[in-house]
């Protein structure tokens, strides 16, 4: 990012009071935010293409976060859509959490199923992840620019713009909690 924008607070109260009149009374079209709690940096990056013509549009919400530990736990959810439901047939498996609700929303893939579980045992967090669709949520590993390294990320996709301040406080509030409990803390 050229310049970047960097809200920063010890809370997430002091976090979103200013992003949240970043967002208000304008359309946002695009917006790109590191938010800095505690000893967390998070990006959150919005882009509404709306189309035209003969376009159809897009739209996209991610949070981001790079990990510092656990460097070999891997894990990966979306929301369950027919392609899985086929491989389910199929006898295609994913782990099962132990949490219902949970479990019939969403494919899960990890290599530490103890560790995905305590991950959700938040009830705000299932809730948030059995309620949302059109998603993929997990760790990704990318290339740091200017580097041939690789970090490990804590990503959240949403294939829509969340642009509403209370629904990117939810999200948020998931994913950061999230983020805690496999940084460990």
């Amino acid at each position: 990012m050229e310049n970047e924008n960097v809200i920063s607070g010890a809370t997430e109260a002091e976090v979103w009071q200013q992003l949240e009149a970043d967002l208000t009374g304008e359309d946002i079209y695009e917006y790109d935010v590191i938010i800095k709690q505690g000893n967390k940096e998070i990006e959150l990056y919005i882009d509404i293409d709306p189309g035209g013509g003969f376009e159809s549009g897009s739209e996209t919400t991610q949070f981001r976060a790079v990990l510092t530990t656990r460097p070999d736990f891997r894990f990966a959810i979306h929301d369950e859509g027919f392609t899985d439901e086929i491989g389910k047939f199929f006898g295609m498996q994913d782990a099962l959490l132990g949490y219902p609700d949970l479990d019939k929303h969403v494919i899960v893939k990890t290599n530490n199923e103890e560790l995905a579980r305590q991950l959700f045992a938040d009830a705000e967090v299932r809730e948030v992840f059995s309620g949302l669709d059109d998603f993929d949520f997990g760790i990704h590993t990318h290339h740091v620019e200017n580097s041939s390294n690789q970090l490990p990320f804590l990503e959240l996709n949403i294939d829509i713009g969340v642009t509403d301040p209370a629904d990117l406080r939810i999200l948020y509030h998931a994913f950061y909690t999230v983020l805690q409990k496999i940084e460990g803390e």
